[in-house]
Protein backbone atom coordinates (compact mmCIF):
# COMPACT_ATOMS: atom_id res chain seq x y z
CA UNK A 1 0.00 0.00 0.00
CA UNK A 2 1.43 3.54 -0.59
CA UNK A 3 1.99 5.80 2.51
CA UNK A 4 -1.31 8.02 1.15
CA UNK A 5 -3.29 4.85 1.58
CA UNK A 6 -2.37 3.94 4.87
CA UNK A 7 -2.96 7.43 5.99
CA UNK A 8 -6.80 7.27 4.15
CA UNK A 9 -7.38 3.51 5.56
CA UNK A 10 -6.06 4.36 8.94
CA UNK A 11 -8.75 7.84 9.40
CA UNK A 12 -11.41 5.56 8.01
CA UNK A 13 -10.90 2.73 10.33
CA UNK A 14 -11.26 5.78 13.33
CA UNK A 15 -13.78 7.97 11.58
CA UNK A 16 -15.91 4.16 11.26
CA UNK A 17 -15.30 3.78 14.99
CA UNK A 18 -15.98 7.29 16.11
CA UNK A 19 -19.64 7.02 13.99
CA UNK A 20 -20.11 3.33 15.79
CA UNK A 21 -19.64 4.58 19.32
CA UNK A 22 -21.85 7.48 18.15
CA UNK A 23 -24.60 5.58 17.13
CA UNK A 24 -24.30 2.53 19.94
CA UNK A 25 -23.91 5.28 22.40
CA UNK A 26 -27.40 6.96 21.50
CA UNK A 27 -29.76 4.01 21.71
CA UNK A 28 -27.96 2.86 25.22
CA UNK A 29 -28.65 6.53 26.41
CA UNK A 30 -32.48 6.37 24.69
CA UNK A 31 -32.42 2.79 26.45
CA UNK A 32 -32.38 4.43 29.67
CA UNK A 33 -28.50 3.79 30.80
CA UNK A 34 -26.32 6.05 32.22
CA UNK A 35 -23.58 7.69 30.32
CA UNK A 36 -21.32 5.27 32.01
CA UNK A 37 -22.91 2.09 31.52
CA UNK A 38 -23.23 3.11 27.55
CA UNK A 39 -19.06 3.53 27.58
CA UNK A 40 -18.44 0.41 29.20
CA UNK A 41 -21.10 -1.72 27.13
CA UNK A 42 -19.16 -0.07 23.94
CA UNK A 43 -15.85 -1.44 25.21
CA UNK A 44 -14.29 2.35 25.67
CA UNK A 45 -11.53 2.25 28.59
CA UNK A 46 -10.50 5.18 30.34
CA UNK A 47 -7.10 5.41 28.63
CA UNK A 48 -8.36 5.01 25.08
CA UNK A 49 -7.50 8.36 22.86
CA UNK A 50 -10.05 10.72 22.21
CA UNK A 51 -11.68 9.97 18.90
CA UNK A 52 -12.00 13.06 15.46
CA UNK A 53 -12.92 12.97 12.42
CA UNK A 54 -11.06 16.13 11.37
CA UNK A 55 -7.62 14.35 11.45
CA UNK A 56 -7.63 14.36 7.51
CA UNK A 57 -7.86 18.47 7.46
CA UNK A 58 -5.27 19.93 5.43
CA UNK A 59 -4.36 23.14 4.22
CA UNK A 60 -2.42 23.84 0.99
CA UNK A 61 1.59 24.69 1.56
CA UNK A 62 2.11 26.38 -1.62
CA UNK A 63 1.06 29.41 -2.73
CA UNK A 64 1.88 33.74 -3.34
CA UNK A 65 1.08 33.79 0.71
CA UNK A 66 1.96 31.34 3.91
CA UNK A 67 -1.20 29.92 5.02
CA UNK A 68 -2.17 30.84 8.74
CA UNK A 69 -3.07 34.52 7.84
CA UNK A 70 -6.23 34.68 6.18
CA UNK A 71 -6.79 30.71 7.04
CA UNK A 72 -9.56 30.26 9.18
CA UNK A 73 -8.22 30.10 13.02
CA UNK A 74 -8.70 26.77 14.23
CA UNK A 75 -8.77 25.29 17.88
CA UNK A 76 -4.90 25.18 19.16
CA UNK A 77 -2.68 27.70 18.38
CA UNK A 78 1.12 28.67 19.30
CA UNK A 79 3.44 31.19 18.99
CA UNK A 80 7.20 30.31 18.80
CA UNK A 81 10.25 32.57 18.91
CA UNK A 82 14.14 31.70 18.01
CA UNK A 83 17.54 33.27 17.62
CA UNK A 84 18.61 32.73 14.38
CA UNK A 85 22.57 31.20 14.22
CA UNK A 86 22.93 31.06 10.73
CA UNK A 87 24.56 33.99 9.67
CA UNK A 88 26.18 33.34 5.84
CA UNK A 89 23.83 33.73 2.83
CA UNK A 90 24.56 29.52 2.55
CA UNK A 91 23.57 28.81 5.86
CA UNK A 92 20.55 31.26 6.16
CA UNK A 93 19.45 29.22 2.69
CA UNK A 94 19.80 26.15 4.45
CA UNK A 95 17.31 27.36 7.38
CA UNK A 96 15.19 28.40 4.52
CA UNK A 97 15.38 25.71 2.45
CA UNK A 98 15.08 22.86 5.99
CA UNK A 99 12.03 24.68 7.00
CA UNK A 100 10.18 24.52 3.61
CA UNK A 101 10.84 21.03 3.35
CA UNK A 102 9.58 20.48 7.27
CA UNK A 103 6.59 22.54 6.78
CA UNK A 104 5.58 20.88 3.83
CA UNK A 105 5.95 17.70 5.29
CA UNK A 106 3.95 18.15 8.31
CA UNK A 107 1.04 19.93 6.74
CA UNK A 108 0.61 17.80 4.42
CA UNK A 109 1.46 14.78 6.47
CA UNK A 110 2.57 11.14 5.61
CA UNK A 111 4.80 8.46 6.99
CA UNK A 112 8.52 9.17 8.33
CA UNK A 113 10.78 7.26 7.32
CA UNK A 114 12.42 3.83 9.39
CA UNK A 115 15.65 4.17 10.41
CA UNK A 116 18.08 2.15 11.89
CA UNK A 117 17.30 1.86 15.28
CA UNK A 118 20.88 2.26 16.16
CA UNK A 119 19.80 5.76 15.84
CA UNK A 120 17.36 8.15 16.33
CA UNK A 121 13.79 7.89 15.24
CA UNK A 122 12.74 10.08 11.99
CA UNK A 123 9.72 11.66 13.85
CA UNK A 124 9.54 11.95 17.57
CA UNK A 125 6.43 9.46 17.32
CA UNK A 126 4.06 11.56 19.86
CA UNK A 127 1.22 11.47 16.88
CA UNK A 128 1.62 7.76 16.36
CA UNK A 129 3.50 6.10 13.26
CA UNK A 130 1.36 8.25 10.58
CA UNK A 131 1.54 11.77 10.88
CA UNK A 132 -1.84 13.01 9.92
CA UNK A 133 -2.20 16.77 8.52
CA UNK A 134 -5.04 17.84 11.35
CA UNK A 135 -5.40 21.14 9.57
CA UNK A 136 -1.61 22.38 10.33
CA UNK A 137 -0.91 25.40 9.21
CA UNK A 138 3.03 26.45 9.80
CA UNK A 139 4.07 30.58 9.23
CA UNK A 140 7.55 31.71 9.00
CA UNK A 141 8.25 35.42 9.96
CA UNK A 142 11.80 37.85 10.87
CA UNK A 143 11.98 39.91 13.31
CA UNK A 144 14.04 43.01 12.71
CA UNK A 145 17.50 41.68 14.52
CA UNK A 146 17.09 38.85 11.71
CA UNK A 147 17.89 41.60 9.44
CA UNK A 148 19.95 44.57 11.99
CA UNK A 149 22.58 41.57 12.31
CA UNK A 150 23.49 40.58 9.35
CA UNK A 151 25.06 43.35 7.28
CA UNK A 152 24.41 42.02 3.72
CA UNK A 153 20.93 41.78 4.48
CA UNK A 154 20.52 45.18 6.43
CA UNK A 155 19.76 47.28 3.45
CA UNK A 156 16.59 44.64 1.62
CA UNK A 157 14.84 45.13 5.33
CA UNK A 158 11.09 45.77 5.21
CA UNK A 159 10.68 49.37 5.87
CA UNK A 160 8.34 49.26 8.47
CA UNK A 161 9.59 46.51 10.33
CA UNK A 162 10.86 47.29 14.15
CA UNK A 163 12.13 46.34 17.25
CA UNK A 164 8.65 46.80 19.39
CA UNK A 165 8.65 49.22 21.95
CA UNK A 166 6.56 48.97 25.50
CA UNK A 167 3.36 50.95 25.22
CA UNK A 168 1.99 52.50 28.06
CA UNK A 169 0.19 49.99 29.87
CA UNK A 170 3.13 47.40 28.96
CA UNK A 171 5.01 45.43 31.45
CA UNK A 172 7.69 43.66 28.93
CA UNK A 173 9.35 40.66 30.49
CA UNK A 174 12.56 40.25 28.10
CA UNK A 175 12.11 36.89 28.20
CA UNK A 176 9.06 37.03 26.34
CA UNK A 177 9.78 39.42 24.04
CA UNK A 178 11.28 39.74 19.84
CA UNK A 179 13.04 37.12 18.24
CA UNK A 180 15.21 37.07 15.13
CA UNK A 181 12.54 34.32 13.54
CA UNK A 182 8.56 33.64 14.41
CA UNK A 183 7.13 30.58 13.93
CA UNK A 184 3.21 30.54 14.19
CA UNK A 185 1.80 27.26 14.76
CA UNK A 186 -1.95 26.32 14.54
CA UNK A 187 -3.67 23.09 13.72
CA UNK A 188 -7.01 21.20 15.48
CA UNK A 189 -5.25 20.01 18.56
CA UNK A 190 -2.23 21.31 20.74
CA UNK A 191 -0.19 18.05 20.30
CA UNK A 192 -0.02 18.18 16.56
CA UNK A 193 1.07 21.98 17.22
CA UNK A 194 4.05 20.08 19.87
CA UNK A 195 4.68 17.48 17.58
CA UNK A 196 5.41 19.97 14.90
CA UNK A 197 8.01 22.55 17.04
CA UNK A 198 9.80 19.63 18.03
CA UNK A 199 10.12 18.34 14.52
CA UNK A 200 11.43 21.47 13.83
CA UNK A 201 13.69 21.44 16.61
CA UNK A 202 15.10 18.38 15.76
CA UNK A 203 15.93 19.36 12.03
CA UNK A 204 17.60 22.63 12.66
CA UNK A 205 19.64 22.07 15.62
CA UNK A 206 22.89 24.44 14.06
CA UNK A 207 20.59 27.22 13.13
CA UNK A 208 18.10 28.32 15.32
CA UNK A 209 17.64 28.14 18.84
CA UNK A 210 14.18 28.59 20.78
CA UNK A 211 13.88 31.43 22.88
CA UNK A 212 10.11 31.63 24.03
CA UNK A 213 6.79 29.84 23.10
CA UNK A 214 3.18 30.95 23.86
CA UNK A 215 0.60 28.35 23.65
CA UNK A 216 -3.49 29.43 23.12
CA UNK A 217 -6.73 27.74 21.90
CA UNK A 218 -10.04 28.82 20.94
CA UNK A 219 -13.01 27.53 22.23
CA UNK A 220 -14.77 25.13 20.19
CA UNK A 221 -19.11 25.76 19.19
CA UNK A 222 -21.33 23.88 18.26
CA UNK A 223 -22.87 24.47 14.62
CA UNK A 224 -25.77 27.08 14.84
CA UNK A 225 -29.18 25.85 13.62
CA UNK A 226 -29.62 28.51 11.06
CA UNK A 227 -25.78 28.28 9.65
CA UNK A 228 -24.58 31.45 11.08
CA UNK A 229 -20.91 31.63 12.26
CA UNK A 230 -20.16 33.91 15.93
CA UNK A 231 -16.48 35.23 17.16
CA UNK A 232 -14.81 33.23 19.56
CA UNK A 233 -15.20 34.46 23.42
CA UNK A 234 -11.80 35.58 24.78
CA UNK A 235 -11.45 35.16 28.55
CA UNK A 236 -12.91 38.19 29.53
CA UNK A 237 -16.09 36.45 28.20
CA UNK A 238 -16.62 38.95 24.99
CA UNK A 239 -16.14 37.81 21.78
CA UNK A 240 -13.25 38.56 20.21
CA UNK A 241 -13.22 39.71 16.18
CA UNK A 242 -16.20 41.06 15.82
CA UNK A 243 -15.38 43.89 13.51
CA UNK A 244 -12.30 41.89 11.63
CA UNK A 245 -12.35 42.73 8.13
CA UNK A 246 -13.68 39.62 5.90
CA UNK A 247 -11.05 37.48 5.51
CA UNK A 248 -12.27 35.85 2.04
CA UNK A 249 -12.28 38.92 0.00
CA UNK A 250 -9.14 39.28 -1.70
CA UNK A 251 -9.52 43.01 -2.77
CA UNK A 252 -9.78 43.51 1.30
CA UNK A 253 -6.78 41.63 2.25
CA UNK A 254 -4.87 43.35 -0.75
CA UNK A 255 -5.22 46.79 0.64
CA UNK A 256 -5.22 45.56 4.28
CA UNK A 257 -2.98 43.01 4.83
CA UNK A 258 -0.84 41.93 2.10
CA UNK A 259 2.49 44.36 0.56
CA UNK A 260 2.58 45.09 -2.42
CA UNK A 261 6.47 46.05 -2.79
CA UNK A 262 5.87 49.08 -4.40
CA UNK A 263 6.96 52.59 -2.63
CA UNK A 264 9.55 52.46 -0.18
CA UNK A 265 9.11 48.07 0.31
CA UNK A 266 11.55 45.98 -1.05
CA UNK A 267 10.00 44.14 -4.25
CA UNK A 268 11.04 41.04 -2.80
CA UNK A 269 8.48 41.59 0.03
CA UNK A 270 5.57 41.41 -2.16
CA UNK A 271 2.95 39.15 -0.77
CA UNK A 272 4.35 38.86 2.84
CA UNK A 273 2.65 40.82 5.73
CA UNK A 274 3.58 42.53 8.99
CA UNK A 275 2.81 40.11 12.22
CA UNK A 276 2.33 41.94 15.12
CA UNK A 277 2.33 39.40 18.26
CA UNK A 278 1.26 40.72 21.86
CA UNK A 279 1.10 38.39 24.73
CA UNK A 280 -1.86 40.63 26.70
CA UNK A 281 -2.70 39.08 30.71
CA UNK A 282 -5.93 39.45 31.87
CA UNK A 283 -6.33 40.31 35.59
CA UNK A 284 -9.48 37.56 35.63
CA UNK A 285 -10.34 37.73 39.09
CA UNK A 286 -10.70 41.43 39.21
CA UNK A 287 -12.77 41.69 36.24
CA UNK A 288 -15.02 38.62 37.43
CA UNK A 289 -15.48 40.85 40.17
CA UNK A 290 -16.75 43.80 38.03
CA UNK A 291 -20.46 44.50 37.42
CA UNK A 292 -21.50 43.70 33.99
CA UNK A 293 -22.89 46.62 33.07
CA UNK A 294 -19.07 48.02 33.53
CA UNK A 295 -17.77 45.37 32.21
CA UNK A 296 -19.61 46.63 29.08
CA UNK A 297 -19.57 49.86 29.10
CA UNK A 298 -15.87 49.35 28.90
CA UNK A 299 -16.13 47.14 25.90
CA UNK A 300 -18.29 49.12 24.15
CA UNK A 301 -20.78 45.51 23.12
CA UNK A 302 -23.36 43.40 25.05
CA UNK A 303 -21.68 40.29 26.44
CA UNK A 304 -24.54 38.01 25.90
CA UNK A 305 -24.78 38.45 21.89
CA UNK A 306 -21.91 40.65 20.88
CA UNK A 307 -24.15 43.77 19.49
CA UNK A 308 -22.87 46.73 19.99
CA UNK A 309 -24.89 49.01 22.17
CA UNK A 310 -28.73 49.82 20.80
CA UNK A 311 -28.02 46.53 18.03
CA UNK A 312 -28.92 43.14 18.38
CA UNK A 313 -26.27 40.91 16.99
CA UNK A 314 -22.41 41.32 16.60
CA UNK A 315 -22.20 41.89 12.93
CA UNK A 316 -23.95 45.18 13.71
CA UNK A 317 -22.11 48.30 12.90
CA UNK A 318 -22.76 51.37 15.49
CA UNK A 319 -23.59 54.94 14.45
CA UNK A 320 -21.02 56.57 16.12
CA UNK A 321 -22.45 59.89 13.93
CA UNK A 322 -25.64 59.72 15.80
CA UNK A 323 -24.16 59.54 18.43
CA UNK A 324 -20.97 62.09 19.23
CA UNK A 325 -21.59 62.88 23.18
CA UNK A 326 -21.26 59.22 23.78
CA UNK A 327 -24.17 58.81 25.26
CA UNK A 328 -24.73 55.52 23.69
CA UNK A 329 -21.47 53.76 23.47
CA UNK A 330 -19.01 55.95 25.74
CA UNK A 331 -16.06 58.11 23.91
CA UNK A 332 -13.15 55.62 25.37
CA UNK A 333 -14.94 52.34 25.17
CA UNK A 334 -12.26 49.75 23.58
CA UNK A 335 -14.34 49.26 20.39
CA UNK A 336 -14.65 53.14 19.46
CA UNK A 337 -11.26 53.93 20.61
CA UNK A 338 -9.68 51.48 18.26
CA UNK A 339 -12.01 52.09 15.62
CA UNK A 340 -14.50 54.92 15.52
CA UNK A 341 -15.97 54.59 11.62
CA UNK A 342 -14.51 57.40 10.31
CA UNK A 343 -13.20 57.41 7.01
CA UNK A 344 -9.48 57.75 8.17
CA UNK A 345 -10.13 55.04 10.21
CA UNK A 346 -9.88 52.61 7.54
CA UNK A 347 -6.15 53.46 6.86
CA UNK A 348 -5.46 51.34 10.52
CA UNK A 349 -7.63 48.38 9.98
CA UNK A 350 -6.14 44.64 10.80
CA UNK A 351 -6.48 41.29 10.89
CA UNK A 352 -7.11 39.94 13.82
CA UNK A 353 -6.08 35.80 14.45
CA UNK A 354 -5.63 35.77 18.31
CA UNK A 355 -6.06 32.87 20.77
CA UNK A 356 -6.54 32.60 24.57
CA UNK A 357 -3.73 31.43 26.59
CA UNK A 358 -3.88 29.73 30.02
CA UNK A 359 -0.29 29.37 32.07
CA UNK A 360 -0.91 28.37 35.59
CA UNK A 361 -0.94 30.32 38.94
CA UNK A 362 1.81 33.01 39.53
CA UNK A 363 3.03 33.56 43.06
CA UNK A 364 0.52 35.97 44.42
CA UNK A 365 -2.54 33.26 43.71
CA UNK A 366 -3.58 34.57 40.72
CA UNK A 367 -4.84 32.62 37.26
CA UNK A 368 -2.16 33.52 34.85
CA UNK A 369 -4.72 33.97 32.22
CA UNK A 370 -5.18 35.79 28.47
CA UNK A 371 -4.43 36.59 25.24
CA UNK A 372 -2.41 35.76 22.57
CA UNK A 373 -2.71 38.78 20.13
CA UNK A 374 -1.69 37.96 17.02
CA UNK A 375 -2.59 40.44 13.96
CA UNK A 376 -1.29 40.90 10.18
CA UNK A 377 -1.22 44.18 8.16
CA UNK A 378 0.65 45.54 5.12
CA UNK A 379 1.93 48.49 7.18
CA UNK A 380 2.59 47.65 10.89
CA UNK A 381 2.83 51.84 11.83
CA UNK A 382 -0.87 52.51 10.25
CA UNK A 383 -1.77 49.01 11.60
CA UNK A 384 -1.43 48.12 14.97
CA UNK A 385 0.75 50.91 15.99
CA UNK A 386 -1.69 53.22 15.27
CA UNK A 387 -4.70 51.51 16.78
CA UNK A 388 -2.80 50.43 19.83
CA UNK A 389 -1.67 53.82 20.63
CA UNK A 390 -5.33 55.26 20.07
CA UNK A 391 -6.03 52.97 23.33
CA UNK A 392 -3.45 54.12 25.15
CA UNK A 393 -4.97 54.77 28.60
CA UNK A 394 -8.57 52.87 28.35
CA UNK A 395 -10.10 52.16 31.00
CA UNK A 396 -9.71 48.49 30.03
CA UNK A 397 -6.12 48.99 31.25
CA UNK A 398 -7.18 48.56 35.05
CA UNK A 399 -8.17 44.54 33.94
CA UNK A 400 -4.98 43.65 31.21
CA UNK A 401 -1.37 44.04 31.14
CA UNK A 402 0.97 43.42 28.06
CA UNK A 403 3.56 41.01 29.27
CA UNK A 404 5.44 39.58 25.52
CA UNK A 405 5.50 39.88 22.07
CA UNK A 406 7.29 41.49 18.80
CA UNK A 407 6.61 43.00 15.59
CA UNK A 408 7.72 40.66 12.35
CA UNK A 409 8.01 40.18 8.63
CA UNK A 410 5.81 37.29 7.78
CA UNK A 411 7.68 36.15 4.05
CA UNK A 412 5.63 35.55 1.26
CA UNK A 413 4.94 32.05 0.14
CA UNK A 414 5.97 29.20 -2.11
CA UNK A 415 5.01 29.00 -5.50
CA UNK A 416 5.74 25.75 -6.07
CA UNK A 417 7.84 22.69 -5.26
CA UNK A 418 11.35 24.42 -7.21
CA UNK A 419 10.06 27.91 -4.50
CA UNK A 420 11.32 27.69 -0.76
CA UNK A 421 10.98 30.29 1.68
CA UNK A 422 12.71 33.53 1.67
CA UNK A 423 14.19 32.91 -1.64
CA UNK A 424 13.03 36.54 -2.80
CA UNK A 425 15.13 38.08 -0.02
CA UNK A 426 18.17 36.17 -0.76
CA UNK A 427 17.93 36.60 -4.53
CA UNK A 428 17.43 40.49 -3.62
CA UNK A 429 20.55 40.23 -1.14
CA UNK A 430 22.38 38.70 -4.02
CA UNK A 431 23.05 35.08 -3.59
CA UNK A 432 22.03 32.88 -6.28
CA UNK A 433 20.34 29.69 -4.37
CA UNK A 434 22.01 26.16 -5.32
CA UNK A 435 20.14 24.27 -8.05
CA UNK A 436 18.19 27.36 -8.24
CA UNK A 437 15.21 26.66 -10.85
CA UNK A 438 13.94 30.37 -10.80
Amino acid sequence: MTEETNTKAFITSRRSLLLGVGAAGGAALAAGMSGAQAAENNGEQVTDAPLSDKMLEQQPFHGQYQSGIVTPRPAAGMIASFRVLANTPADVERLFRTLSERIAFLMKGGTPPALDDKLPPADNGILGPIVLPDNLTMTVSLGASFFDQRDWLLPHKPARLSRMKAFTNDALDQSLCYGDLSLQISSNTPDTNIHALRDILKNLPDLMVLRWKQEGSVPVLPRSPDGTHQSARNFLGFRDGSANPDASSTALMDRIVWVQGIGDEPVWARNGTYQAVRIIRNFVERWDRTPLGEQERIIGRLKPTGAPFGGHHETQVPDYPKDPEGTVTPLDAHIRLANNRTEAAEANLILRRPFNYSNGVSKSGQLEQGLLFICYQADLEKGFIAVQTKLNGEPLEEYIKPIGGGFFFTLPGVVDANDFLGRTLLEAAGHTPTNSKS
